[in-house]
């Protein structure tokens, strides 16, 4: 599947990195480093932009070294870009951990998943049907 794609940063394009990846990383776009100290968080801009077909959404979401080696996460994660989004891709990046971290241009800040979804049309009812789990949740089939 193709997609349309402005790529204004000196970057090359997101891609899979092998035959099996869900996600392509995305690089920090920005002119001076950012400094996040513990628990700041800012949007990284990337320089990408995009134009999806109706029924997919690009997903951002942490990559996982950053997250383990050094703390650093996407905020909301998975961030979504809707399909009649026109503007440039950012990244709202938190420092977790206990140590100042400093994005630098080209840097690997997240990973970007293209996925279909589906749009829904409520209807409004006063029950629902039973199932065999009821309204247990928040960990009753265990932890």
């Amino acid at each position: 599947m193709k997609i349309r794609i402005i790529n204004k940063s000196p970057h090359k394009l997101p891609k899979y990195e092998t035959e099996n990846s869900a996600g392509m990383d995305i690089k920090a776009f920005i002119n001076n480093n950012i400094t996040l100290k513990p628990l700041d968080r800012t949007i990284v801009a990337t320089g990408l932009y995009l134009s999806l077909p109706k029924g997919l959404e690009a997903q951002v979401r942490p990559r996982s070294g950053l997250a383990i080696k050094k703390g650093i996460t996407v905020l909301n994660s998975p961030g979504t870009i809707d399909s009649d989004y026109r503007g440039e891709i950012g990244v709202i990046l938190i420092n977790l951990s206990n140590e100042v971290f400093t994005v630098k241009n080209g840097d690997r800040i997240a990973q970007l998943i293209i996925a279909k979804h589906t749009s829904v049309v409520w209807e409004e009812v006063e029950q629902l049907e039973d199932s065999p789990r009821g309204s247990s949740g928040f960990g009753s089939t265990g932890i």
